[in-house]
């Protein structure tokens, strides 16, 4: 649905850019062409009621329908196609449960906490089929060696994800970033 999205999206730009564009060159003749195609279009919408009220009373209908069909199911797929909230857990012995991704996320900050040096720990914990995908944004002492708390985090964290937790981890990003500086730190 994303993609779906996303072209629809560039595509209406694209025709807005273009309708601007051209408003922009020629605004009289724009101005003029549009009332010109308006006229004609009511012209066209008067004799087709006037040749047959029924058949123009039918399409009025399914063209309201269709329209109708067509942009509930986009609603509705765009509501019901969003992010599941869980991820699903297959135990050694079969059983299954659903570990909601809100969850995960307070049990990452809470343990990523303990490490020292780290300040806070904001996670951002997404379910990707079987897997989940973890964006950690971090705040540590402005006096720490950054790939080192890098390498530690990381290893915290696929840890508890996968022995603990008993989950896959997709993809793992850390953004990592300094409290300002405290004058305590500066001894």
């Amino acid at each position: 649905m994303n993609t779906f999205n996303r072209i629809v999206a560039i595509l209406l730009w694209i025709v807005l850019v273009a309708a601007v564009g051209v408003v922009a060159v020629a605004p009289t003749g724009t101005i003029v062409f549009l009332q010109n195609s308006l006229t004609q279009g009511a012209n066209w919408v008067v004799a087709q009621r006037a040749a047959n009220a029924g058949n123009f009373l039918i399409g009025q209908v399914a063209v309201g329908v269709i329209a109708l069909l067509l942009f509930g199911l986009l609603i509705g797929l765009e509501i019901w196609s969003g992010q599941r909230r869980g991820v699903r857990i297959r135990t050694a012995q079969g059983g299954q449960a659903e570990l909601d991704t809100s969850s995960i996320g307070r049990r990452l900050s809470w343990q990523l906490d303990q490490l020292a040096e780290v300040i806070s720990v904001v996670p951002i914990v997404k379910s990707k089929g079987g897997s989940v995908d973890i964006k950690l944004e971090i705040e540590a002492a402005p006096d720490i060696d950054v790939p080192m708390k890098t390498d530690e985090v990381v290893e915290v964290t696929r840890d508890l994800i996968e022995q603990d937790m008993g989950l896959k981890l997709g993809r793992l990003d850390v953004h990592m970033r300094y409290a300002p500086m405290d004058p305590e730190w500066a001894r």
